[in-house]
């Protein structure tokens, strides 16, 4: 099996990713301004920072699957299945990395835990510290989506003794650890707002300046679902007039985030690197690679993938 990974990855991290799958079979990781070059002998595509469209299948002959993690708003679905590929998503495999770091957000942001850092390290005088922080305790937390991800959030977050509101456009929904609300009354009552959707036309810039103008002006707003659910110039201007009190941001609109972004200069926000659903290291999560392996083995003996998002005609 001849399988191409494209995204920005460090030696260290494509050394594990390679070692994650069996020995038999070919690994190749390359930058998304490479795919061309490589998408032709792939079995198998698992795409970052690129777009998987009619443009790009076409010099893909061999393909037989697209594999992404849990977002799959970069594949052009209809256009895989009238070339018979399969695609699939490992949605809910990163759950529970994903909502852990979630709350490290939060808890990082309330206890300023950046700042402190900084200033001991820095040798600070600590007879003369002042700082703003908080307790989780009595906060109420909102989050934007119920699924696997929104619900372990609600779970963790209810641990802490914080109410929580979830929006889920599937109103079927039933939940013991929150009160399910219509989106206003979450984004208005909402000490502490998570998006935990996929990204579509609906949900892009779905937190803009109406959004931000809304949430109580010492809210914190968290997003490590995908970046363009944010219009980030709206939330830079509204960070930066104290609109809303702060934000944690693991995605962003162009990723990797310039290093000239203004998100980099303001004190109210906690950055990490797109890292939420890879616990085991940078561009790394075992169970995911684990997942895709098994998925792959699928493809390999002709069977439908697991979280297929299309169907094909199984040839014999």
């Amino acid at each position: 099996m001849n399988i191409l990974i494209v995204g920005y990855f460090s030696d260290r991290s494509k050394e594990r990713v390679v070692q994650a799958f069996p020995e038999s079979w070919s690994i190749r990781i390359v930058e998304p301004e490479r795919v061309e070059a490589f998408i032709g002998e792939a079995d198998v595509l698992i795409p970052e920072h690129i777009e998987v469209n009619d443009e790009l299948l076409e010099k893909a002959g061999n393909l037989k699957l697209v594999q992404t993690g849990a977002g799959y708003d970069n594949v052009d679905i209809e256009a895989c299945t009238s070339k018979n590929i399969w695609v699939s998503n490992a949605a809910g495999v990163n759950a529970n990395a994903v909502a852990e770091h979630i709350m490290a957000f939060i808890l990082g942001y309330y206890k300023n835990i950046p700042f402190l850092d900084h200033f001991m390290k820095n040798r600070g005088d600590e007879t003369s510290l002042e700082y703003v922080g908080g307790e989780l305790a009595g906060k109420t937390l909102g989050t934007i989506g119920f699924g696997a991800i929104g619900s372990r959030v609600a779970e963790l977050a209810s641990a802490f003794k914080m109410k929580v509101l979830a929006y889920d456009t599937n109103k079927t929904i039933q939940s013991e650890t929150a009160e399910l609300v219509d989106l206003d009354t979450l984004i208005i009552n909402s000490d502490v707002i998570t998006t935990n959707i996929f990204l579509n036309e609906s949900t892009r810039n779905l937190v803009d300046r109406t959004f931000l103008s809304k949430m109580k002006r010492n809210a914190l707003l968290v997003n490590t679902a995908r970046g363009p659910i944010v219009c980030e110039e709206d939330l830079i201007e509204a960070l930066g007039n104290n609109v809303i009190g702060g934000a944690c941001l693991d995605v962003f609109t162009v990723e990797p985030l310039s290093l000239n972004s203004e998100l980099r200069a303001l004190k109210n926000v906690i950055l990490t690197p797109h890292t939420a659903g890879m616990p085991d290291g940078m561009k790394f999560h075992e169970t995911r690679c684990r997942y895709f392996v098994e998925n792959i083995e699928k493809i390999r003996n002709n069977e439908a993938p697991r979280n297929h998002l299309n169907q094909i005609i199984v040839k014999d």
